[in-house]
């Protein structure tokens, strides 16, 4: 599985890096610290999953899925923040995100999501 990781932050990027390296059958494709670079890597590397802080400079995390879900509905999409107030709760639903975690109390679902992801690809290739 092909991970995109984008943060402003380098030790959530590390921190992401990590958690995505404990398996084996993922490849981290691309790590960005600002949205108009995530944009671009995601046109272009196309990865499987993206997780995305929802405040970068240049573009915000909203921005980013907003535009890319003009190209791609089937991509992944997690975004991560510290302000995960209902309002940006709801707008990152309305972008078409498929998770929406805080960054201080949920970090560590993303562990989950990558792992669901692994089985299901494995359950594919199996059936």
């Amino acid at each position: 599985m092909r991970i995109l990781l984008a943060d402003d932050s380098v030790l959530i990027l590390e921190r992401l890096r990590e958690m995505c390296s404990n398996y084996r059958q993922v490849e981290i494709v691309g790590m960005c610290k600002n949205g108009i670079d995530a944009l671009a890597a995601l046109q272009n590397l196309k990865p499987d999953l993206a997780i995305v802080d929802l405040k970068m400079p240049g573009l915000s995390g909203l921005e980013v899925l907003s535009e890319i879900r003009k190209e791609d509905k089937i991509l992944k999409f997690i975004l991560l923040t510290l302000h995960s107030s209902d309002y940006h709760r709801l707008m990152a639903i309305h972008a078409g995100t498929d998770y929406f975690f805080s960054k201080a109390d949920d970090f560590e679902k993303v562990a989950n999501v990558v792992s669901e992801m692994i089985d299901k690809e494995e359950n594919k290739s199996n059936n």
